[in-house]
C-alpha cells in the first residue's frame, strides 16, 4: 500500500504542476488580451502627444540669403483622437513642414546691428495644421521662437575680358 500511495501522490503532484503551468499560460493570454482592449479603448479618447517634424524654409526674399543656422526641427504638441495621433506617429516618412517666408510675418530682432530676424512659432499654427491634415489640433510648438539671419547677396561684378574684343581694340 505504501508503494501505491507514493505513486499516487507523485502522479497528483505532476498533474498539479501541469495544471499550474497551463493556468499561468491562460492567465497571461487573457492579461495580454485585456491590455489590447484597454489600449484600443484609450485610443478612442482625446489624447495629447508630441511629434518631431523637420522644417524647410521657402520663398526667401530676392537678393537675400539665410546666413545663420536656422532650426531644422520643430516639436509639435497635438491634441486629438488617439487613432489620429497614432497614425501620425506610425507614418514613417513624414514630409517636412514648409515655412513660407513670403507668407509669415518675421520681425527684426531688436538690439542687433545685423539683419537678424525672428518668427514667433504660435503664428504658424494655422498653416502647420493645414499641412499636417490629421484631425488633431496643435496646442504648442517648441521652440517658441525661430531665429535666423538674412544677408544681401553680393553679385560678382567682375567681368572676365573677352580676348577677341581686346584684339579688335589693339588693331
Amino acid at each position: 500500500m505504501k508503494g501505491e500511495n507514493g505513486t499516487r501522490s507523485e502522479k497528483l503532484m505532476k498533474k498539479g504542476a501541469r495544471m499550474t503551468n497551463r493556468d499561468i499560460a491562460v492567465f497571461a493570454f487573457f492579461l495580454f488580451l485585456s491590455f489590447i482592449f484597454w489600449y484600443f479603448n484609450s485610443l478612442g479618447k482625446e489624447n495629447e502627444a508630441g511629434i518631431k517634424y523637420q522644417v524647410k524654409y521657402t520663398n526667401i526674399p530676392e537678393e537675400k540669403i539665410i546666413t545663420s543656422e536656422q532650426p531644422t526641427d520643430l516639436n509639435i504638441f497635438l491634441k486629438g483622437p488617439g487613432y489620429s495621433i497614432l497614425k501620425l506617429k506610425i507614418s514613417g516618412k513624414k514630409e517636412p513642414l514648409i515655412i513660407d517666408l513670403s507668407k509669415v510675418s518675421y520681425k527684426r530682432t531688436p538690439g542687433y546691428k545685423g539683419l537678424n530676424y525672428y518668427i514667433v512659432s504660435s503664428g504658424l499654427t494655422k498653416n502647420l495644421n493645414l499641412q499636417i491634415r490629421s484631425g488633431c489640433e496643435i496646442t504648442s510648438i517648441k521652440p517658441d521662437t525661430l531665429f535666423f539671419s538674412l544677408d544681401k547677396v553680393i553679385a560678382n561684378s567682375s567681368v572676365i575680358p573677352d580676348n577677341k574684343s581686346e584684339n579688335k581694340k589693339k588693331r
